[in-house]
Formats: structure tokens, C-alpha cells, sequence
């Protein structure tokens, strides 16, 4: 049995899975040392400061009001969308009773969902204005919410990985990215165990951000990029600096389209995931 965690560990936890997630040296994406015209590092500090609280609370207010909450709590510091995806991914995880398993837990949350729930998600989503959205039939954003929003995610999920994480239970995240985070050189820095999490991410699923902006060929040519990069064997292969170097500087072509922000959602849920039920430790991390 797992520990019980109060609403502050679990508040921490979001915090830091996100604080690390924004501060590891991704390729496309917002870091110390590197911002977007419209975004900088210190946004995504803060919108880690912000969503912490509301999401930690989810197991009690609910998973759409805490997602609301804390898109709301974010957009009162921040102007830009910085993490409704980060949001619609933590709060089912963080919803689920400290003592319990998450791969055990989070079905349970989600078919408990209620149409509160779907009301508020809409209202986070109208709150944050996400890029690329476009407009679809049913289910479109822009309309009145559905009774029930698991019929909405599964709606999209097969064009947008978050959704996909809804009606399958999070699997990418609990069995897939958790595993890899976790097996995948456990004693090498933090920085280097985010990193290649997020070119796995990258190579298995083709970005849902970059496939609303840039079309469905241009996220499977970020993915085969980021698969050039670990078989020229990063971390340590001679051609490993060169050829992330290179991913880096295609992913911020074309004015940041291309930028992966749904992968950077995903290694951030699984951070969660993985200091939450202590499948990872990150003994460097400060």
C-alpha cells in the first residue's frame, strides 16, 4: 500500500513535476535558456506556483473545477496559455485517494466524471484560448458543453493525445512513460532523464499541438527527427550534441509552430505520475 499523501505533498508534487518539466533543456520548448516572443521561462515558474493548490484539491472539488481553478488561478499571472494541458492531464492523477494505485485509481475517476465536470473543463478551456483548435462537428469548444465529457474526449481522441489519455485510462502515461522514467538509466542527472523521456514521447506519438498547427506531416517529420537524435545515441554518442542541436533549432523554425508543447504536457503528467507512486526519485533535483 502506498503512503498516504496529504493535499500539501500532492501540491508539492505538482509542483515540482512541473517546475522540472519547464526547466529541463527540451528541444522546441521554453527553458532557462531559451523563450518564446511571448513566453519565458519565469511564465511557466509561476504557472507551476499556480496550479498547484487547485489541483491538489481534486479529489475533493472535483477534476473539472480544479482544472478550471487553476486556469483561472494562472491566466490572473500569466496572459498566455501555459498549461491547460498540464492541467486537463494532473487533475484525474491527482484525484485519485493517496492510498491507492494510480494505474488502480484513476479509471474509477474517470467514470465518475459528471456533467459539473464537462462544464468546467469547457470554461477552463474558453479561459486558457489554446492555439490550433480549429473546429469540429461535435463536441467543438465553442458550443455548449456535453452531459458527458468522456464522450467528448472520445470524440477527439484520435487527434489529440490528451483526449487519448481520457478514454484509455491515461495508459501512455501510466505504462509507457512511467516505465521508461523509471527503468531508463535511473542514476543519470535529472535533466538527462527528463530529456530523453521527452524524445521517446516525441518519437512514439506525433505531437497533437504540432499536427493542429502544422498539419499531421510535419508532426511525423518531428517525430523521425527526434528518433534521428537517439539512434545517433544521445546522451553520449559523438554525434548525439549535433543531432539534438539540430532537432532544436527545426522545432523553433517556422515562428515556434512546431513547438512540441503536447509532449511537454505528457513528460509532466508522468513526472507526476512516477514521484506520486514512487515509482522514480530524483536525489539531484533541487
Amino acid at each position: 500500500m502506498l503512503p498516504s499523501l496529504g493535499l500539501g505533498e500532492i501540491a508539492c508534487l505538482c509542483e515540482q513535476a512541473c517546475l522540472m518539466e519547464a526547466s529541463a533543456r527540451k528541444p522546441g520548448n521554453v527553458h532557462p535558456e531559451a523563450s518564446f516572443a511571448d513566453l519565458c521561462y519565469q511564465d511557466f515558474v509561476t504557472s507551476a506556483k499556480c496550479v498547484a493548490g487547485p489541483l491538489s484539491r481534486a479529489g475533493e472539488s472535483g477534476v473539472g473545477r480544479a482544472v478550471r481553478d487553476a486556469i483561472r488561478a494562472t491566466r490572473v499571472q500569466v496572459q498566455t496559455n501555459t498549461n491547460l494541458g498540464i492541467a486537463l492531464l494532473l487533475a484525474p492523477l491527482a484525484a485519485v485517494p493517496a492510498n491507492e494505485a494510480l494505474r488502480d485509481g484513476v479509471p474509477l475517476v474517470l467514470r465518475s466524471l459528471t456533467r459539473e465536470d464537462s462544464q468546467y473543463v469547457y470554461e477552463a478551456i474558453q479561459l486558457a484560448h489554446p492555439g490550433g483548435l480549429g473546429s469540429v462537428k461535435e463536441g467543438d469548444v465553442t458550443e455548449p458543453p456535453p452531459d458527458d465529457l468522456l464522450w467528448a474526449m472520445g470524440l477527439a481522441a484520435d487527434r489529440d493525445w490528451i483526449a487519448k489519455q481520457y478514454v484509455t485510462g491515461f495508459r501512455d502515461v501510466l505504462e509507457t512513460g512511467v516505465t521508461l522514467l523509471s527503468e531508463w538509466r535511473p542514476d543519470a542527472h535529472w535533466e538527462v532523464r527528463v530529456v530523453h523521456l521527452y524524445l521517446e514521447f516525441l518519437v512514439r506519438w506525433p505531437d497533437s499541438l504540432i499536427v493542429r498547427k502544422c498539419g499531421p506531416p510535419i508532426a511525423k517529420e518531428a517525430s523521425e527527427r527526434a528518433r534521428a537524435v537517439l539512434e545517433a545515441g544521445w546522451p553520449d554518442g559523438s554525434n548525439a550534441g549535433s543531432a539534438i542541436e539540430a532537432l532544436d533549432h527545426w522545432l523553433r523554425g517556422d515562428r515556434h509552430r512546431r513547438n512540441p508543447g503536447t509532449t511537454a504536457d505528457a513528460v509532466a503528467a508522468t513526472l507526476f505520475a512516477a514521484l506520486r507512486d514512487g515509482r522514480a526519485e530524483f536525489a539531484d533535483w533541487k
